[in-house]
């Protein structure tokens, strides 16, 4: 019997589940009876992580590449690894897309190649600019990439030549002091100082908040939710920030309809849609709606029919402030996990659910980080616009549009000003890496204006002036 590729990932990802149910990882404290850069006080994790800078900042751009290059390949060594304990720990996403995600890590995280000095030569001499290191760097990682985050940080912000203090989301607690440990014994067996990566190994609310306030943390990054952003802006140091998205899609009456089915769901299933670059809901013209429907069908989503996208809503969804948002049980889940709260038997491999919904209702007003979509009809081109505009609340974070009328791409464009468009692609092609071009990185910045950050956005810019002199042509 030959089996498909598909198929043949969906016996393996059943096989792994049955695995972590009957055998549950255990997380040790240490790997070794040593220290490996994991603290139960955030203050001597920051004290760590500050007396490692004093060593690094006197080692070579190259030496950073050596060190970085061996995150790189703990990201490859462990991926399997990584991609199972996250599973275990959060419950959320497909264990072949986690492992896809670390291998883009690996192969894509932005390096020292960010860093090459500017020169002005003139009458009046020779300026240099150049790119220096903050010093210690306090980090929040989410718990939906737990290690695909923090690796690519790690990664970008040592080639930066900063040195690292994490408070992790404590659902993945576990996971990620284990990548702190790993990341550590490799970079120490290269000759890299003790403990330029560190962490809390329970963290909290109160140690994210030692942290954020700490003399010695001179720069926050911040992946995580609303609130925990929020908390991070109080403190008067410079913060780079990857806040909430809700990526709108628009399909015009000039879409290539099979393009837009494919793309949306391979982009909007991508480990069930936890990612925040992922379209959340579509915006379909009316001439079309009926032909995009049965192309979507096409491509194995379940359609559901209204009365049952508003049950699931009442089910999974509950209200937080003005909007809906998932409960945390369906964060991330299966689309047939969704679908046995209506009674509905699925196979595993099912992409999406979907189903037409009004602009208003609560799979489409707040970001819902699960296996369903709705889609809503638009009667032209401006009043999806115009919708696309409500949906993304001014997040300016990621949105799409399928036509083939450039002049229309390039009024949405306009219109959204989001930090990542996609002209007839899924909206994970924006991030660059295995998907798409340009660079990569897990942490989108769009509250604090970086957008896709790379090394550049964790320095200081400095300049040299030779008044007078060096100027030899």
């Amino acid at each position: 019997m030959n089996l498909s590729d598909d198929q043949v990932q969906t016996i393996v990802n059943r096989v792994v589940q049955d695995v972590l149910k009957s055998t549950p990882v255990e997380f040790k404290e240490s790997v070794s009876e040593e220290n490996w850069g994991v603290f139960q006080d955030m203050d001597d994790a920051v004290e760590a992580a500050y007396e490692a800078f004093l060593l690094y900042e006197k080692m070579g751009i190259q030496d950073r590449k050596k060190f970085t290059d061996c995150v790189r390949q703990v990201t490859l060594d462990f991926k399997e690894e990584f991609s199972r304990m996250a599973i275990e720990q959060t419950g959320m996403g497909r264990l072949n897309h986690k492992i896809a995600k670390h291998e883009n890590v690996a192969k894509h995280a932005s390096g020292i190649e960010f860093l090459q000095p500017e020169c002005y030569s003139g009458k009046n001499g020779l300026a240099i600019d150049e790119y220096a290191p903050w010093g210690v760097i306090g980090n929040i990682s989410p718990s939906t990439h737990p290690s695909p985050t923090m690796l690519e940080n790690i990664i970008t912000q040592l080639s930066a030549g900063n040195t690292i203090v994490f408070n992790p989301h404590p659902a993945s607690k576990g996971l990620n002091a284990y990548v702190i440990e790993r990341c550590n014994q490799y970079m120490v067996k290269a000759g890299a100082p003790r403990n330029l990566v560190t962490c809390v190994s329970e963290p909290t609310l109160d140690s994210a908040k030692i942290m954020f306030g700490h003399s010695k943390t001179r720069l926050l990054s911040v992946t995580g939710g609303p609130g925990v952003v929020a908390e991070a802006m109080k403190y008067e140091k410079p913060v780079i920030a990857a806040g909430p998205g809700n990526p709108p899609v628009l399909i015009d009456e000039t879409a290539d309809l099979e393009l837009a089915a494919k793309e949306i769901t391979w982009s909007g299933s991508f480990d069930n849609n936890i990612l925040c670059i992922a379209e959340k809901e579509i915006f379909v013209v009316d001439s079309v709606f009926n032909s995009f429907i049965k192309a979507f069908e096409r491509q194995g989503n379940k359609m559901l029919i209204s009365q049952q996208m508003d049950h699931l809503a009442d089910k999974v969804l509950e209200k937080s402030g003005k909007h809906y948002l998932i409960r945390r049980d369906f964060v991330g889940r299966n689309a047939n996990i969704l679908a046995k709260v209506l009674g509905l038997q699925l196979a595993d491999e099912v992409p999406l659910l979907f189903g037409e919904t009004e602009a208003e209702h609560p799979w489409v007003v707040a970001e819902q980080m699960t296996s369903c979509i709705p889609v809503v009809r638009v009667q032209n081109f401006e009043q999806g616009i115009e919708e696309a505009k409500k949906a993304e609340h001014h997040f300016e974070h990621t949105s799409s549009v399928f036509t083939k009328d450039m002049n229309r791409a390039t009024a949405f464009a306009k219109e959204l000003k989001t930090d990542i468009i996609v002209i007839n692609g899924g909206t994970l092609r924006g991030n660059g890496g295995d998907f798409g071009e340009s660079s990569f990185s897990h942490t989108i910045a769009s509250p604090t204006g970086q957008g896709i950050t790379n090394p550049r956005d964790f320095c200081r810019h400095r300049r040299i002036m030779t008044a007078g002199a060096f100027r030899f042509v």
